[in-house]
């Protein structure tokens, strides 16, 4: 692995994890796409120095996403202790701590168990381009479910803990994440299974999911963010060995540099996306998922 293929996968790692589009997928159909053929079917072996490679990039994308949200971490981890020792959940920092740790639980015990399967049977050119697709067509089926849910919503009084969306393209009636209940937590944690299959992506079904359970889309992306935080860094934690084992000789300067483009990336998306579905919606994520997945499948069939 070259110095720029480093810079070139970590940019990618650090903007696609986040916004709603696959980093997995993208992964697999970048470096297919330029031609570099090693790392594709490296991606898919059992053993290899990209193994190495990506924990640097899921541990530095992680760190950029513990700075930005350094703050609700204390408060969230706090509220955590407090329950423990109360044995009750009262505050909405309690209650997010809890749905954060019902969240993670399916798609960690999940993950432990098939993650090598599935990236070795779906990283795959072709095959992360139909998953692609498919993340697309998730994206506009709950867009297109929140609206139709909207028209049949009366608008004039909120239920309690509840808000009027800012977002312009629909009035309707929406939850904080502080009313959310651990069930509501679970089924957006499930959710994140899909997230396995080289290019369905993890922020874009929980958010699917969060619009699903009456969230906004700015709650949705905050919640989504988070619930990626833990899980990410546990997944690169999990592999240090293949980072400072055999696999890692000859590319830990390569490692260096991808983590560091990895990390700057993902902090300046994290930004840029809190601030977008304050107004804005998934729309243009579905359409970019849905002409990508499909003309990918079609180039590399």
């Amino acid at each position: 692995m070259s110095y720029f293929q480093a810079i070139v996968i970590g940019l990618l790692q650090g903007v696609s994890e986040l916004f709603p589009v696959s980093s997995l997928g993208h992964s697999v159909l970048v470096p297919a796409v330029f031609g570099w053929h090693n790392l594709v079917n490296d991606q898919s072996a059992s053993e290899s120095f990209y193994l190495a490679f990506v924990v640097g990039l899921h541990v530095a994308t992680a760190v950029a996403l513990v700075i930005y949200f350094w703050l609700d971490w204390i408060r969230i981890i706090r509220g955590f202790v407090r329950t423990l020792r109360t044995r009750t959940i009262e505050t909405a920092d309690e209650r997010m701590a809890w749905l954060l740790v019902v969240a993670t639980i399916p798609v960690g015990l999940t993950g432990f168990l098939f993650e090598h399967s599935f990236r070795t049977l779906f990283a795959k050119p072709q095959l992360a381009g139909i998953f692609l697709a498919i993340n697309g067509a998730i994206l506009a089926g709950a867009e297109l479910l929140r609206r139709r849910r909207t028209a049949t919503v009366a608008e004039p009084s909120p239920a309690p803990g509840a808000t009027a969306s800012a977002d312009p393209a629909a009035s309707t009636v929406t939850r904080r994440l502080a009313t959310l209940k651990l069930t509501d937590g679970l089924s957006i944690g499930v959710a994140q299974i899909l997230a396995l299959f080289a290019g369905i992506s993890r922020s874009g079904v929980t958010m699917a999911a969060g619009l699903l359970r009456g969230l906004d889309h700015e709650e949705s992306a905050r919640f989504s963010f988070l619930l990626a935080t833990p899980i990410i860094l546990a997944a690169g934690i999990l592999k240090v060995p293949d980072l400072v084992g055999p696999l890692g000789n000859g590319v830990r300067g390569q490692i260096l540099v991808g983590s560091a483009a990895a990390g700057v990336a993902a902090y300046l998306s994290v930004r840029f996306l809190i601030r977008w579905f304050r107004t804005r919606t998934l729309w243009p994520f579905s359409i970019y998922c849905l002409v990508v997945g499909i003309s990918s499948a079609i180039y590399f069939a």
